[in-house]
């Protein structure tokens, strides 16, 4: 596996070793010990995975402390531009953003440790998208950022995705308290 470290603190792409014959291929998703040793000591405890059509988005969602969550995310089927937002108030990237294209064909995974809201927006018809989480879901604790917030600039190259209700009441960052 190739870990590469993002310019914000803690985020990190996987790319795995991928075999591949005229049967198809194999690659390992997860080993515990490949990621300690490139310094992502995270316990997992909860699996989630969604299907989505084509021009949804979701997010950009985060758990308050003690819940917060650590995720590694990879999509089985489609694709997803997927981002990560530093909430971490003490950090120097606080606020700012990275964004990747997460696919089936691509294999790439993505690690967002606890601090960062998250989101993805699919591009293609039934993405299959999926995550490891370190804490497990705790709806007391849900919270997110609103995904078009003009503080945070993320250009999502959609104008009117397909949200939840909870998704278009989300805050606006400038007037959010972060609790990282």
């Amino acid at each position: 596996m190739i870990f590469t470290k993002s310019p914000i603190e803690g985020l990190v792409v996987i790319e795995p070793k991928v075999f591949e014959d005229e049967r198809g291929h194999f690659f390992e998703s997860y080993n515990e010990n490949i990621f300690k040793e490139n310094g992502i000591d995270t316990n997992f405890v909860q699996d989630n995975q969604s299907l989505s059509q084509k021009g949804v988005l979701r997010g950009l969602h985060f758990q308050h402390p003690p819940y917060g969550q650590a995720k590694l995310i990879r999509v089985i089927s489609g694709s997803v531009l997927d981002i990560a937002v530093d909430l971490r108030k003490n950090s120097l990237t606080y606020g700012k953003y990275e964004a990747i294209e997460l696919s089936a064909h691509n294999k790439k995974m993505f690690f967002i440790p606890e601090g960062f809201a998250h989101g993805f927006l699919t591009l293609e018809n039934n993405t299959i998208f999926s995550y490891k989480c370190s804490n497990f879901y705790n709806s007391g604790s849900e919270d997110a950022i609103l995904w078009n917030d003009e503080t945070l600039g993320i250009d999502w190259k959609i104008n009117s995705p397909i949200l939840s209700k909870k998704d278009t009441l989300a805050q606006n960052f400038s007037q959010f308290n972060s609790p990282f």
